[in-house]
């Protein structure tokens, strides 16, 4: 144990360093500036000064994301605190591990409505695993040494320390490694060991068992023992949106995405299993649609770190309270077991479902209008890029198509703000991709709408020397709220059309607004042109390069389930009848 005398923010610097943190992003102000001044003297950790406090966040949630390590973003007091939030609650809903430091006014002064003063602690206490409110230098070391252990154990998420300017400034002894001592904070990990018999016994008796896989085998990094108990059992697996490369495309047993736009036979799968082996799943109403109507004739098998999720949608048969990984490895132990002697036989479930596949491919009508098919350009980049490179999508009908025309093939390559929905999250969490997977190809596949919140990280990407590419799936419009526009409210499209890519205004003109931030801009109008344009992003790498993809405002997301309906209702195209009658 060693003790030294540090200022609080030396001990801030000096505690991140040992925690191994190697990367922030932040933007400084008064209140955090104190902490500034020794983080230009490190070594070791790397600051990128981004154009805003979202994009900070968002960058830290990419980082963490596409590396598996946690997130790290720094901000000052007031607005630069809750400029903050909604990456905050961004990561609370998708579990992603993240520390946001912030500044704070002196301690003296809390509560007086001080210039740039808020209550960030209460602000994102209902959004984070934890908040810390730090007026002692000493307390500092622990107090950062304990939110890195909550941010990053059990169910990742967001943790944040909020640091008085009088605390940063003032000296204290620095120990370390400090006590951390969390008596309220004990995940469980390894499950129960009666739990995975039962679980076993009901595999064993299902004669359509379907693998219901989330966001939390990703989390958990269990893709290897996911893809060897889906062998294991031979059944179907259908991976969520933010579960999208926990198992392989390619691989014949996955069915691809369930929910409101999902995969016919995925969807499908759901709703006539008679066993849903859930893992890091936590029945979202997007995969759901109406709980009453959902998968009505399953039992349940739930697998999760977190216990509230166990049972608070979907009553469980056999709860499994633990990490996905560990569980899984202890579930394939006892399978090898039980499967010894008798094997599930669940010939006819799969020749129900490879109909389905045959019948009800993923498909899309190309548009009359002139423009380039969203689809199309997306399916080009995802097979140009290959499945080594890494896709971060906004929120709309770009994510949508994102999900489903790129094929994924391992985890942590598909980036996306799942559970809150954040536009301007893609130029972002690309940047921050890009920094903790350098050698890889990363994309912001990105509307333009979505573009415009956030698209200031680029002049950090070009200053940074972090060579996203960006493609911009221009169709002039908040694409997925015209197309509720077009189904629910009888084509009335109010205040949904943006001017960017389909009349004479083209505002803001993206490939000038690109050569304006440094990067290479491209404009692609033409279908001949998509593949050159995708070549040339991917072989530039001496900055950021954006492509302007004009598409067709027309171009709608299918297959679809509406809001709070039955999935039975799933709709393969506009006014098309329900797939399925309940009867096969």
């Amino acid at each position: 144990m060693t003790t030294e005398i540090l200022t609080g923010a030396q001990a801030i610097i000096r505690s991140l360093e040992l925690l191994g943190i190697e990367h922030i992003f932040g933007l400084p102000g008064g209140a955090i500036l104190p902490t500034y001044d020794p983080l230009m003297d490190s070594k070791k950790i790397r600051h990128i000064l981004v154009r805003h406090e979202q994009g900070a966040g968002h960058a830290a949630e990419g980082y963490a994301s596409a590396t598996g390590k946690l997130g790290v973003c720094i901000a000052t007091s007031g607005p630069g605190a809750t400029n903050l939030v909604t990456a905050i609650a961004d990561a609370h809903m998708d579990s992603v591990p993240l520390l946001a430091i912030t500044g704070q006014v002196g301690s003296t002064l809390i509560g007086t409505d001080a210039f740039q003063e808020a209550d960030i602690v209460g602000i994102t206490m209902p959004i984070t695993k934890h908040s810390f409110l730090v007026t002692k230098p000493e307390d500092i070391p622990e107090v950062l040494a304990s939110a890195v252990l909550i941010a990053t154990t059990g169910r990742p998420g967001p943790v944040l320390v909020d640091i008085t300017k009088d605390a940063q400034n003032k000296k204290a002894p620095f120990v370390w490694p400090p006590k951390v001592d969390l008596p309220g904070y004990k995940p469980v990990t390894k499950p129960h060991g009666k739990q995975i018999q039962a679980a076993a016994q009901l595999i064993l008796e299902s004669k359509r068992p379907v693998l219901y896989v989330g966001g939390g085998i990703i989390r958990s990094g269990a893709n290897k023992e996911l893809l060897a108990l889906a062998e294991l059992i031979g059944a179907p697996v259908v991976t969520t949106l933010m579960a999208r490369g926990a198992f392989p495309d390619s691989h014949h047993q996955n069915l691809g995405m369930p929910g409101m736009h999902g995969t016919v036979p995925a969807v499908t799968a759901l709703q006539k299993s008679d066993l849903l082996i859930t893992l890091g799943a936590r029945f979202d109403d997007r995969v759901t649609g109406d709980t009453k109507s959902f998968a009505v004739g399953a039992k349940v098998i739930h697998v999760d770190v977190d216990p509230a999720e166990i049972g608070k949608i979907r009553f469980a048969d056999v709860p499994i309270v633990g990490d996905a990984r560990e569980v899984i490895t202890e579930l394939n132990a006892e399978l090898k077991t039980v499967l010894a002697t008798k094997k599930p036989d669940i010939a006819e479930w799969w020749q129900f479902l490879d109909g389905l596949i045959e019948r009800y491919p993923l498909g899309y009508t190309h548009v009359e209008d002139g423009k380039l098919s969203p689809q199309h350009v997306i399916e080009r980049i995802g097979a140009l890029s290959g499945p080594e490179a890494i896709y971060a999508a906004g929120v709309g009908q770009h994510q949508m198509w994102s999900a489903q025309f790129i094929k994924y093939e391992r985890p942590n390559s598909w980036l996306n703000s799942g559970g809150a929905g954040t536009m301007g999250y893609s130029v972002p969490a690309a940047m921050g991709a890009k920094v903790g997977q350098p050698d890889r190809l990363v994309w912001a596949i990105d509307g333009d709408g979505c573009f415009q919140m956030t698209n200031q990280e680029l002049a950090t990407c070009t200053i940074n020397n972090i060579p996203i590419k960006v493609a911009i799936i221009n169709n002039s419009s908040l694409g997925m709220v015209r197309q509720w526009q077009t189904l629910f409210y009888n084509e009335r499209y109010s205040n949904t059309d943006l001017h960017t890519g389909t009349d004479a205004l083209m505002i803001p003109d993206f490939v000038k607004l690109a050569d304006a931030y440094g990067c290479l801009g491209i404009r692609v109008e033409k279908e001949e042109e998509i593949d050159a344009a995708i070549k040339l992003a991917i072989e530039t790498n001496d900055r950021p390069v954006v492509i302007d993809f004009i598409v067709s405002r027309d171009a709608m997301v299918w297959p679809m389930v509406s809001a709070g309906v039955s999935n039975d209702e799933v709709k393969y195209a506009r006014d098309a009848a329900p797939v399925w009658d309940g009867e096969e």
